[in-house]
């Protein structure tokens, strides 16, 4: 089952959704959207230990991880 993880502060927070169903599958568009508006990374592994950063939803992707926004000092 297709899985969002948004990683942020205090861990992580796992969402997976059935892919098959539309309402679900609007969900997950509308946070992937949210999160990247709100300046998250999305990315998707490609291989065993690879990961690629993408910009549009991805419906087929098995996991897409969201990294915040790192800011220095």
């Amino acid at each position: 089952m297709p899985t969002q993880i948004v990683l942020n502060h205090s861990g992580d927070t796992r969402h997976e959704f059935d892919a098959a169903d539309l309402e679900a599958l609007a969900e997950a568009e509308q946070r992937f959207k949210k999160l990247t508006g709100k300046g998250f990374t999305a990315a998707t592994r490609t291989r065993p230990g690879e990961v690629a950063v993408v910009r549009a939803f991805d419906p087929t992707a098995q996991e897409t991880l969201f990294y915040p926004r790192l800011v220095g000092s």
